[in-house]
């Protein structure tokens, strides 16, 4: 909204009327006015939460813990602290932008209902699994097609010329081009079509590369949207990882949006990806803002209305700069708890079926395993991994567990290199 009435009064003498011209300073406005929101909202947001006694539904086993009580549904804030510097900087009349705007706000309802549920029905199980994969699903392939349809969604290709001196120059088409292409990790110029993986389709390839990309977005959308869910057991836990994952999509998205840095690392060009910084950086403000109220001791937590929300919203960035097999590195920590629930289920079906009470981890997902202390296991049930000898505070589990993404965050960086 801001950045039309400046583009207005640019071509005047007004002081300052072209800084919402520049994609840095939008990027840095959003931010801070999504810090400040976060803030403000959340002091507010809290209190009536407080008084309207909306809490955690909490499971059997934790219903004496110091958690009984706490605020829940604090995802509002942080969507809330996303839309407002967004709606004010953004560039609405980009794709990029409304994909991701229609990202926020579809996964807000979806958590929001699902909070609902459990809240004010006293249902603990919420939404069902199914009725949340299906609406994600829907997502995922809104995205898809979007991207598909949309003359916005273009790119100008890196294309790397060898020297006579065995030396290498890479430039960039000249006309954006809709092309289905991926950077990958470790490859030497880092693209990956789509519609050669889809070669065996004959003449219809460049259809079928169209669908696989559309299926590789559901599932994306789905799996870090359900990853950021579970990640979201412990104070602060969630907001940290999803604010460092925030850094390292912005600078990718950043990269991708200026030519001479695209041309230095060697990666396609996308003409109109800076709106998905100013989105980025409101994000990243809007995460780090929460803390403020989410570290532990929590205040407030986010609820399903803020992990699913996050979770998606790092899935979409991802696709729309073309980055999406990079979030396995990124996104590591969502990896290891989504497989941590998978393995665990399977193996205990697997016993049961023999008979025999077993698990892999003393509670999943992965960081519920390390502050689980020997008195609250099961007695009849046999352990895979033991665990720690004591419990881990989960103030050092949550910092942890940050120290790892930040890793990840820097490996997937250094791939840009590593070719």
């Amino acid at each position: 909204m801001l950045h039309y009435i400046f583009d207005l009064l640019k071509d005047t003498d007004l002081p300052g009327a072209r800084l919402l011209t520049y994609t840095s300073f939008r990027s840095l406005l959003a931010i801070v006015l999504s810090l400040i929101i976060s803030a403000w909202c959340g002091s507010g947001l809290i209190k009536y939460f407080k008084k309207k006694q909306i809490t955690e539904t909490l499971r059997d086993f934790d219903k004496n813990n110091l958690k009984a009580g706490v605020p829940t549904m604090g995802g509002i804030i942080v969507i809330i602290a996303i839309l407002v510097p967004c709606l004010l900087v953004g560039r609405l009349n980009n794709v990029y932008m409304i994909l991701l705007l229609v990202t926020t706000v579809w996964l807000g309802i979806l958590g929001f209902a699902d909070d609902y549920i459990k809240t004010f029905k006293k249902n603990k199980d919420g939404i069902s699994g199914k009725t949340k994969i299906i609406a994600q699903a829907g997502l995922g392939l809104f995205i898809g097609l979007t991207l598909y349809l949309s003359p916005q969604a273009v790119m100008r290709e890196n294309v790397t010329v060898e020297k006579a001196n065995n030396t290498e120059e890479v430039y960039h088409k000249k006309t954006p081009e809709k092309l289905n292409k991926t950077t990958i990790p470790f490859i030497k110029n880092h693209n990956l079509d789509y519609s050669e993986i889809m070669s065996f389709c004959g003449e219809y390839k460049e259809e079928a590369g169209w669908v696989l990309f559309v299926i590789v977005t559901i599932l994306i959308v789905t799996a870090v949207s359900n990853g950021a869910n579970l990640n979201d057991g412990m104070d602060g836990m969630l907001a940290g990882n999803a604010a460092i994952i925030g850094v390292a999509l912005a600078l990718l998205a950043y990269i991708s949006s200026h030519v001479n840095w695209a041309e230095y690392f060697n990666i396609m060009f996308l003409p109109g990806i800076e709106e998905v910084v100013v989105f980025t950086f409101a994000f990243i403000g809007a995460l780090i803002g929460f803390l403020w109220y989410n570290a532990f001791p929590a205040q407030v937590f986010m609820g399903d209305t803020g992990s699913l929300t996050i979770g998606g919203i790092i899935g979409v960035i991802a696709i729309l700069i073309h980055k999406e097999i990079l979030l396995i590195l990124l996104c590591g920590i969502f990896v290891a708890e989504n497989m941590s629930v998978i393995m665990q289920v399977a193996y205990f079906k697997r016993g049961k079926k023999k008979g025999v009470k077993q698990r892999i981890f003393r509670r999943a997902p992965l960081h519920h395993h390390y502050n689980i202390g020997e008195e609250k296991l099961d007695k009849e049930c046999a352990y895979l991994l033991k665990g720690p000898e004591r419990p881990i505070h989960e103030a050092k589990i949550t910092i942890r567990f940050w120290i790892v993404t930040i890793i990840m965050a820097v490996i997937t960086l250094m791939t840009l290199k590593i070719r």
